[in-house]
C-alpha cells in the first residue's frame, strides 16, 4: 500500500518520510491486530448473512397465505443475528483466520 502526501496534511516544507514513519508505527502496534482480527471476523458474518440469504432463496414459498412484511423482515435479521452468532467464537468457520493469516503475513498487497 502506497502513501501519497495529501497537501491537507502535509505544507509544502514537510517532510512526507513523517507520515510514512509514522504508518509503520501504527502497524507495529499490537492495538492494530486486534482490529485486523476484528475486521476479518466482520467480514466473515458478512460473508455467512449473504450466503444464508441466498440459501433460503432457494427454498420456493408455497403455502395458502402469503408472508407479511414483519415476517419477512424477522427472518432476515435473524439470518443476520445467526451469522454474527456464528463468527462470536474463536474458530468461527475458519475464514476470518486464515484472512487474518493472509494479511497478517502480507500475502495480500493493496
Amino acid at each position: 500500500m502506497e502513501i501519497l502526501p495529501n497537501n491537507n496534511i502535509i505544507g509544502n516544507g514537510q517532510d512526507p518520510t513523517i507520515i510514512q514513519k509514522k504508518m509503520e508505527n501504527l502497524i507495529k502496534e499490537n492495538v492494530e491486530d486486534s482490529k485486523l482480527k476484528e475486521v476479518c471476523k466482520e467480514f466473515e458474518s458478512i460473508f455467512l448473512y449473504m450466503m444464508f440469504k441466498e440459501m433460503k432463496n432457494t427454498i420456493p414459498e408455497n403455502g395458502i397465505i402469503e408472508k407479511s412484511q414483519g415476517t419477512k423482515v424477522f427472518e432476515e435479521m435473524y439470518l443476520e443475528e445467526l451469522s454474527k452468532e456464528i463468527t462470536k467464537g474463536d474458530n468461527g468457520i475458519g475464514i476470518a483466520e486464515m484472512m487474518y493469516q493472509q494479511f497478517k503475513k502480507g500475502y495480500v498487497s493493496w
